[in-house]
């Protein structure tokens, strides 16, 4: 397996992760797919979103692939006025990934990152490690090792 971004930032902060892989080639790649391809349940599974906010700052938010950002808690936590969902064409430019393969780990640049906090009642959380077909599954509270992360209420 090559290893993404994602693994190679997990890897050398010493942050013990299972990749798993899944068949893409259907392109079904929504979330709840997703769980059902690598066998979780989607209440572990979680989804990367960008957002930009009115000072044009750039914030990621991951939450559970079944659940919706609630854009309002989203800029409440993040300090903006409002924020809005990127652009899909504009997801590879802002975070060097792909729509359907975006990690919070190992973008182009470390935006401030949130996370719901359900996620730290989990043992395990699931997320994009980089490419389509590729998941990561890691505690999550080791993810403030690898990337600035807040744990916050943020879906509707």
């Amino acid at each position: 397996m090559q290893k993404t971004n994602a693994m190679r930032i997990l890897d050398k902060n010493k942050i013990e992760y299972t990749a798993l892989e899944y068949d893409a080639s259907d392109g079904h790649i929504d979330g709840a797919a997703v769980a059902k391809k690598t066998g979780q349940a989607p209440e572990t599974v979680y989804k990367t979103l960008v957002t930009m906010g009115n000072s044009k700052n750039l914030y990621v938010f991951v939450i559970p692939v079944l659940c919706e950002l609630d854009l309002k808690k989203a800029a409440k936590v993040s300090g903006e006025k409002k924020v809005e969902m990127i652009h899909v064409k504009d997801i590879n430019k802002f975070t060097g990934y792909i729509r359907g393969g975006c990690s919070p780990i190992g973008m182009k640049k470390e935006y401030k990152t949130f996370f719901q906090k359900d996620a730290l009642e989990l043992e395990k959380v699931v997320f994009s490690g980089g490419k389509i077909g590729l998941q990561i599954e890691m505690n999550p509270k080791d993810l403030e090792k690898a990337i600035r992360v807040e744990f916050c209420e943020i879906i509707k």
